[in-house]
Order: C-alpha cells, then sequence, then structure tokens
C-alpha cells in the first residue's frame, strides 16, 4: 500500500566534529520518503525553491517516490544551519531561513487522497488540519510534531492529535504534552488526547512504543562512526512507516518489526551526512543489520533452558 509524506524539504549546513556538509538536501519529506521507499510507494508533497539541485529531485524519482504533490516556487529553498559537539544529542541552530516554505500551504493532489498510509511531518498543526481534510479515511495516520507546536498552538494541535493513530516524539516533547515526567503515564495522558500507539525516540538510547496492550524497546545499533544526527528521528519515520504500508494489516509483531525497521534505517542515515549512506545502502545491508538487531536483544527465557 502507498504512503503519503508531507513535510519539509531544504538545504541543510551541517557542523560536526568529523567534518562540515554545505546546503546539503535535507528536511523531513527527504528522510522519510528515501528509507520509506525501500518498502513502499512514496507520494511526497512538499515545496522546495528554484536553487533545489534537479539532480536530488531525480534521485528522489529514481527511488521511485512520486512527486506530483511537489511544488517548485520562485526563490530560495528551505535552509537550516546547525552545530553539533562531541555529545551528538545536542545542537546549536546557527541559522533557519523558510524561504518558500513559509508560504507553504499543502496541495494534496486528487490521485493521493485515497493513500491509506500518512505520515504527518513536523509542520504547523493548522497545516497537519489542513492534509486531514484533504485526505478520505486513511487506514493509519502517523504525527511528529515538537516543543515549539506544543508550547505555541496547543488548541490546533489537540484537535489533529484527535485524528490520528500514531504519535512519535522525543522524550522532553513527550513531558512536555503530557505534563507527566514518567513516560508511562505520559502516553497514558497521550492517549486520552488521541493516538494510541506512542513512540518515545531517546537518540543513541533508541526508541520506545507504548500501547495500551504492551511496552516495546528497540536499541539504538551499536556503531563505531556516527557522522551527522541529522535526519536520524525522520528516517526512523521512514523505516517504521514504509513498514507498515508494506504489510497493510497492523498487529503487535507487524509494529515491533516496523520499530526495529526504523531504527535499522536511523542507524545507516548517521554514518555520513545528509542522505549520502543512503544513497550507497544495498537490501542485502538492510537484511543483515535487522537480523543482526535481532540477534542482539534475542535471549533464552530461563524456563525454556
Amino acid at each position: 500500500m502507498n504512503l503519503l509524506v508531507i513535510g519539509s524539504l531544504g538545504l541543510d549546513t551541517v557542523e560536526t566534529p568529523f567534518g562540515v556538509a554545505e546546503k546539503v538536501i535535507g528536511g523531513t519529506a527527504i528522510y522519510c520518503s528515501v528509507s520509506a521507499s525501500h518498502f513502499t510507494q512514496v507520494n511526497l508533497v512538499g515545496v522546495v525553491g528554484e536553487d533545489f539541485p534537479a539532480a536530488d529531485i531525480n534521485y528522489l524519482r529514481s527511488r521511485g517516490v512520486d512527486l506530483e504533490g511537489l511544488e517548485i516556487k520562485p526563490g530560495k529553498s528551505f535552509s537550516w544551519g546547525g552545530r553539533y559537539g562531541f555529545d551528538l544529542n545536542s545542537r546549536d541552530t546557527l541559522f533557519t531561513e523558510l524561504n518558500v516554505f513559509e508560504t507553504f500551504n499543502p496541495r494534496i493532489p486528487e490521485k493521493y487522497r485515497d493513500t491509506p498510509f500518512v505520515f504527518l511531518g513536523n509542520i504547523g498543526p493548522e497545516l497537519q488540519l489542513s492534509v486531514l481534510d484533504q485526505i478520505h479515511k486513511p487506514q493509519l495516520v502517523a504525527l511528529d510534531t515538537m516543543n515549539y507546536w506544543i508550547e505555541r498552538t496547543p488548541q490546533e494541535l489537540a484537535r489533529v492529535l484527535k485524528r490520528v493513530d500514531v504519535l512519535l516524539v522525543n522524550d522532553s516533547e513527550m513531558r512536555q504534552l503530557s505534563g507527566e515526567h514518567n513516560l508511562i503515564k505520559g502516553a497514558r495522558r497521550v492517549r486520552e488526547m488521541g493516538p494510541q500507539i506512542i513512540i518515545v525516540k531517546k537518540g543513541e538510547h533508541g526508541a520506545i512504543m507504548i500501547t495500551p496492550e504492551s511496552f516495546f524497546y528497540a536499541p539504538a545499533y551499536p556503531l563505531e562512526n556516527v557522522f551527522d544526527p541529522t535526519g536520524a528521528g525522520d528516517t526512523f519515520a521512514g523505516g517504521f512507516m514504509g513498514y507498515l504500508a508494506h504489510c497493510g494489516a497492523i498487529d503487535e509483531n507487524i509494529l515491533r518489526q516496523a520499530m526495529i525497521y526504523g531504527s535499522t534505517f536511523a542507524s545507516f542515515v548517521v554514518e555520513d551526512f545528509s542522505i549520502d549512506r543512503l544513497r550507497r545502502l544495498h537490501e542485502d545491508e538492510v537484511r543483515h543489520r535487522f537480523i543482526n538487531f535481532h540477534e542482539m536483544t534475542r535471549f533464552v527465557r530461563p524456563w525454556e533452558e
């Protein structure tokens, strides 16, 4: 089944202790679409300026991403710059230039409106609501948000949450949204707002999925070299949602496998700047790392020995 992805596309400038990458492609829709394209047909909705590299648009097409929903407007693309220290879990934003993204108003092409799986990237809640109003009875909707929207537009965000099935946030966003320090209590509060599947992203410490019936932890993959954590969360979301769309039906086992696939793709993207590692990624590498995830978390229960 197809996956509809709505989010930002832009040009990033990233500094880490391991190097600098200038004006490389980034944004939620880029990372999510590329990872999800390993599993399913992706329909992308977003906006870029005339400066967005044609070669990168062609790369998305080569991955099978449908770009009818991509607008190319006069002006410059969204641009962001950030600097990481040796603690790659935190960063300083050097600049943010919205450019054509400032007036982004998602228009969903008619052929996208019956897409069964939807990922609403981290954009304003009023825009996320606009998207939901344009699509027809999706099977599953996932939402990403951030502290800015939780603080500035709580009423609009509350209306979106009532209409989604999956919420992806980091632990600080979870605490701010729920008003609870404990993530389990917080998840219970957030489920009362609408989404029944809560995924808490914890960076180098993995991700947690909390549903009404279960609790599941997906560790981060142990890596010797981490060059750039930018986009890891969006890449995780792409692997997670792409696999769910591939499977179609949703159950506990599929959700857990989707979590591991999300972690698998996130572990690759941090090995280089931008999506450069994903460009070189082969399917056998994905399978091998997925199997490694299984092996490093498998154990025998004492009563089965």
